[in-house]
C-alpha cells in the first residue's frame, strides 16, 4: 500500500514538475508520393486552444517566424520552398506591423525530386515562436525526419546518365545549375484546400480592409482634380460634349461613356497587377529591402517632378493616336476622349496613383488590393468629369490660376516625406543604422517646415505667381503644418510621437535620448513627477551596444556580471527572460513597467538583468559555448539564455521574471509570468526585497 502511495504521490509530483514546460503543439511528418520520382514531405501542426504560430511571411518587426532548414543530401533536391497555407492577418500595435498567424491544424508541404533509387532519409531542424495571450515561448530548434522510398528508376533516366558522362558534365554540376534555378524560381504558395478554414474565419475583417482601401484610392482620384494638369482638361473636355450635339440627353448619354470608360482604363491596369502580384510578390514587396528601396527612388522622382525640375509624361505618338480617333465621332470618341485625358495627366496622376498603389498594396498581402485600387482611383479621377458634363453651370464658379501649381508643390513636400518610410525599411530590414528615429524626425521636420514656410509665402518654386497676401484657407493650413513640425521636434530626445509612430523607425534606433543619457551619467530622473536616484553602472557592460533596456530602465544582458555587480552594491537581481519579438513582454513594459512605482522599485532597489531569449545575431565566444541535454552546442546568446530558463526554472515561455541573490537563491515562492495587474506585481517585487534582508 505504501508503494502505491508513494507511486502515486511521485507521479504527480512528476506532473506538476513537467507542467512548467509547455509544448502547445503535436507535429506529425508524413510523406506523400506523387509520382515515380516527386515525393511532397507534409509537416502537420495540431495547436492547443489559443495558440498561435507566425508564418514564414511574418514582418522582419514582428514575431519570429516558424524557419525550416533541411540537411544538403544528394538522395533529393526541393522543388521551390516550403508552403503554407493562407495566414490570419492582424495589425498589432505592440510590433507596429501586420503580423501573420496560424492557430489550430497548420499544414507545411516541402516538394522534393527523389535522386536516389534506394530509401533515404530527409532530415533537418525547424523553429518557430508560439504565443497565446498571456506568454510566450521562445523559438528553438527542433528535429524532423520523413522515410522516404527510393525512386524508380527508367531507361530515360540511364540514357541520361549516359549522355551526361559522355559529355563530360558532372553530377555535381547539373545539381548546382538545377539548385540555381530552383532557388530562382522558387515562391511558396499557398495551400487552398488547408486555407479556406482561415479565410472564412475572417471575412468581416477582409471586407472592411478592402473597402477601406477602395475609399482611399477613390479620395486619391478625387484629389487629382486639383492638379495643374487635370483641373485645366475638365473645361476642355466638358465643352466638348456639351457642343458635341445639340441633343443635351445624347450629349450626357455621351458623358457617362466617357466617365465609365475612364473607369475601365484603370479597372483594366488593375486587373493586370492583380494577375501579376499574388499574395507572396505582395509580402516581398511591403518587407525586402530592394523593393522599398526601389520606391524610395521612384517617390524621389515624382517629388522632383513635381517641384518642377522635369516633367513625366507619356510619349507625344500615344496622344497624337488617341487624338486622331477621337476626332471620328461616335461612341468610339468618348473612349478615346478619355484615354487622350488619362495619358495627358499622366504627369500628375502617376505620382499619386503610384504612392497609392505602393502604399497600399504594401500594407496587406490580399492579391486584390491592386484592382480594387485602380478601381476606386478611376472612379474618383472619372467623377468630376461626369458630373460636371451633366451640370455644365458649375464651370462658371472654376477658375484655373497659380493655386494649381500650390496643389501640386505641396504634393511634392508630401512625396518626399513619404518616401522616407520606405527607404526607412530597407535600412530596418538592412540594419545600415542610415536612417535611425532622430535622422528620419530631423528630415521631417524639415520638409514640413520647408512646406509650412512655402504656405506663407517665403518660398517659390517654377510656376508660382507673385503672392501679394494669403487667403484664410492657406493661413490655416500653414499654421497646421508649423504646428504638425513643432509636435515633432521633442522626438528628437526620445519623445514617443503617438499620433505619427506608424512612420517612424522603432525607439530602439534612437541614438540619443534624453532620458536614458540622465540616467547614464547617474542623475536624478524623473518620471510623472517623480524624482529617483540612479547609480551609475559599467559602461563596459556586455552587449550594451547591441541590445537595450525598456524606456526608462537601466540593466544588465549577461547574468554573471549582473551577479558581480549585485554582489558588489548589495541588491537582488530581476531577471527580465524576454525577447525581441515578444508581445506579452512590450504589452508588460508598456503597461506594468510604465507605472511610476514599479520604475521606482526597480531602478533604485534591484539589479536588472534582461535575457533575451530570441537574440540570435550575437553569437558568443567559444571559451562560452554550453553543450546542452541534447549533445547540441548551443552558440548564440539567446539559446544560451532559453537553456538557462529552461533547465534552471523549468520554463520556456515570456515574459518570466526570476528574483534571485548574488549567489542565485531564489527569493520568492513563485516566479512571475504574464499578469497586468500592477499591485500584484508590486507585491512580487516586495516580496523578493523582504526575502533579501
Amino acid at each position: 500500500m505504501k508503494k502505491i502511495v508513494s507511486f502515486v504521490l511521485g507521479l504527480a509530483m512528476a506532473c506538476m514538475v513537467s507542467a512548467q514546460i509547455q509544448d502547445p503543439v503535436k507535429w506529425s511528418f508524413t510523406v506523400k508520393d506523387l509520382n515515380e520520382n516527386m515525393s511532397e514531405l507534409v509537416f502537420t501542426a495540431q495547436l492547443d486552444p489559443g495558440w498561435h504560430l507566425y508564418s514564414q511571411h511574418t514582418d522582419p518587426n514582428g514575431p519570429f517566424p516558424i524557419a525550416f532548414e533541411f540537411t544538403p543530401s544528394a538522395d533529393y533536391k526541393r522543388v521551390g520552398g516550403v508552403s503554407e497555407p493562407k495566414p490570419h492577418e492582424e495589425f498589432d500595435k505592440d510590433f507596429n506591423c501586420t503580423v501573420r498567424s496560424f492557430e489550430g491544424r497548420v499544414v507545411f508541404r516541402q516538394k522534393i525530386e527523389r535522386r536516389s533509387t534506394k530509401d533515404f532519409k530527409v532530415g533537418g531542424t525547424f523553429s518557430y515562436q508560439l504565443c497565446n495571450n498571456g506568454s510566450c515561448i521562445a523559438p528553438d530548434d527542433r528535429d524532423f525526419s520523413f522515410s522516404v522510398k527510393g525512386a524508380k528508376a527508367t531507361a530515360d533516366d540511364k540514357a541520361a546518365a549516359n549522355t551526361v558522362a559522355e559529355a563530360g558534365t558532372t553530377v555535381s554540376d547539373l545539381q548546382e545549375a538545377e539548385d540555381t534555378a530552383a532557388a530562382i524560381a522558387a515562391t511558396p504558395v499557398a495551400n487552398v484546400a488547408d486555407s479556406t478554414a482561415t479565410a472564412a474565419d475572417q471575412p468581416e475583417k477582409k471586407k472592411d480592409s478592402l473597402l477601406v482601401i477602395f475609399l482611399l484610392a477613390l479620395l486619391g482620384g478625387v484629389l487629382t482634380m486639383f492638379t495643374p494638369c487635370v483641373f485645366p482638361m475638365i473645361p476642355m473636355t466638358v465643352n466638348f460634349f456639351m457642343n458635341s450635339t445639340d441633343n443635351k440627353r445624347a450629349s450626357r448619354r455621351q458623358a457617362w461613356f466617357f466617365g465609365f470608360s475612364i473607369i475601365f482604363l484603370f479597372a483594366v491596369l488593375g486587373a493586370i497587377l492583380t494577375l501579376v502580384f499574388g499574395p507572396e510578390a505582395l509580402y516581398f514587396i511591403g518587407t525586402h529591402w530592394v523593393p522599398n528601396l526601389i520606391f524610395f527612388i521612384i517617390f524621389i522622382i515624382f517629388s522632383l517632378s513635381f517641384f518642377g525640375l522635369f516633367e513625366i509624361k507619356m510619349p507625344e505618338r500615344w496622344i497624337n493616336k488617341s487624338d486622331e480617333q477621337a476626332d471620328k465621332g461616335g461612341l468610339l470618341a468618348p473612349f478615346f476622349i478619355a484615354l487622350t485625358t488619362v495619358l495627358v495627366s499622366f504627369s500628375c496622376t502617376g505620382p499619386i496613383l503610384g504612392a497609392a498603389l505602393v502604399g497600399l498594396s504594401t500594407s496587406t498581402t490580399d492579391r486584390w488590393v491592386s484592382l480594387i485600387t485602380m478601381l476606386g482611383f478611376g472612379i474618383g479621377f472619372a467623377a468630376p468629369f461626369t458630373l460636371l458634363a451633366m451640370f455644365p453651370s458649375v464651370l462658371k464658379n472654376m477658375k484655373s490660376g497659380g493655386w494649381l501649381n500650390t496643389v501640386k508643390v505641396v504634393f511634392a513636400f508630401l512625396e518626399l516625406a513619404f518616401g522616407l518610410k520606405f527607404l526607412s525599411m530597407a535600412d530596418l530590414y538592412c540594419h545600415w543604422h542610415l536612417l535611425d528615429r532622430e535622422t528620419y524626425l530631423a528630415l521631417w521636420i524639415v520638409i514640413f517646415g520647408m512646406l509650412g514656410f512655402y504656405l506663407l509665402g517665403k518660398l517659390k518654386f517654377k510656376g508660382d505667381e507673385e503672392l501679394e497676401h494669403i487667403g484664410v484657407v492657406r493661413l490655416f493650413l500653414a499654421i497646421i503644418d508649423l504646428a504638425f513640425v513643432v509636435y515633432m521636434i521633442p522626438g528628437l530626445w526620445g519623445a514617443p510621437l503617438k499620433a505619427i509612430s506608424g512612420f517612424l523607425p522603432p525607439m530602439t534606433t534612437q541614438d540619443f535620448n534624453i532620458e536614458r543619457s540622465i540616467e547614464e551619467q547617474g542623475a536624478t530622473v524623473v518620471y510623472d513627477g517623480s524624482a529617483m536616484g540612479t547609480e551609475a553602472l559599467p559602461a563596459d557592460r556586455k552587449y550594451a551596444d547591441r541590445l537595450q533596456s525598456p524606456a526608462g530602465y537601466h540593466g544588465f544582458f549577461d547574468l554573471e556580471e549582473a551577479k558581480a555587480y549585485a554582489r558588489k552594491v548589495g541588491k537582488p537581481i530581476f531577471i527580465d527572460f524576454t525577447g525581441h519579438t515578444c508581445n506579452n513582454c512590450r504589452e508588460m513594459e508598456h503597461l506594468v513597467w510604465s507605472d511610476k512605482e514599479v520604475k521606482d522599485i526597480i531602478n533604485q532597489k534591484f539589479v536588472l538583468c534582461e535575457l533575451y531569449v530570441d537574440e540570435q545575431q550575437i553569437e558568443l565566444p567559444e571559451a562560452e559555448w554550453i553543450t546542452d541535454d541534447k549533445g547540441r552546442v548551443l552558440k548564440t546568446l539567446g539559446k544560451r539564455n532559453l537553456y538557462y530558463e529552461k533547465s534552471m526554472f523549468n520554463m520556456n515561455a515570456q515574459p518570466y521574471y526570476v528574483i534571485i541573490n548574488a549567489d542565485g537563491k531564489v527569493l520568492t515562492k513563485e516566479n512571475y509570468q504574464y499578469d497586468r495587474d500592477i499591485q500584484k506585481f508590486i507585491a512580487y517585487l516586495n516580496e523578493g526585497l523582504s526575502n533579501m534582508k
